[in-house]
């Protein structure tokens, strides 16, 4: 009897557990859903003139219009886009008219392009001020004599170029051969939802599993089941 009520006990506590903790995913995801609506709020609002000295927290994804030039340089971070396969961002120094240099992620380039002649020079440009985290511990190291770049890492790239930390991706479209790559909350990751179908796929594995082992114990114990 008391080996029952041990399994019944500690069938009861995993279960609380793993339901619990399938709850809580469910508030982060509740949580998560209004900071992805912000985030797109942000994203959509009324372009502001370039700030002064941009925030990589309060001012990530200001829409921003910049005027200025567009330099004959150049930086490709290999990219695979769902719709266009492998290619490039292309990432150039701006240098505004009121003489900035900031990095603008210009957008997609087909592999094909990488050699192609492009345009620079003079240029308004819309789009949202970013500071992504893309680097890992499994990300390849960039090529810079090569010019290939494994992501788009804002500090090393403006140090690279000697321009502001700064980067603005543009949804204005600069050149016929670079096909913009807006900002949007889908790069920002929201799993909760299948982290709480996770925990809750282990509660009832855990009924089963214990289920079955208090089933095992009653028969051991039951004289029912063992006739003289």
């Amino acid at each position: 009897m008391t080996r029952q009520i041990l399994a019944a006990l500690l069938l009861l506590a995993g279960f609380a557990v793993f339901v619990g903790l399938g709850i809580w995913q469910l508030e982060r995801l509740k949580w998560k859903e209004g900071i992805l609506a912000e985030i797109e709020a942000q994203i959509g609002a009324d372009p502001v003139p370039l700030p002064a000295d941009p925030d990589p927290v309060t001012d990530k994804y200001r829409p921003v219009t910049i005027t200025g030039a567009v330099e004959a340089q150049e930086l490709l971070v290999l990219v695979s886009s769902r719709d266009h396969g492998a290619g490039f961002r292309a990432i150039s120094p701006f240098t505004t008219d009121a003489g900035r240099r900031i990095l603008v992620d210009r957008g997609f380039l087909r592999t094909d392009m990488r050699n192609a002649p492009r345009g620079f020079g003079r240029a308004e440009i819309e789009g949202n001020l970013h500071w992504p985290d893309e680097r890992d511990a499994s990300t390849p190291r960039d090529d810079i004599e090569g010019n290939w770049w494994y992501a788009r890492d804002v500090k090393k790239m403006a140090a690279h170029l000697g321009t502001e930390p700064v980067l603005l991706v543009a949804r204005t479209r600069t050149d016929p051969a670079i096909l913009p790559m807006p900002v949007d909350s889908s790069q920002v990751r929201n799993k909760h939802l299948e982290y709480a179908m996770t925990w809750f796929l282990f509660a009832a594995t855990w009924v089963v599993m214990t289920g079955f082992a208090l089933w095992r114990i009653r028969r051991r114990t039951d004289p029912s089941d063992h006739p003289a």
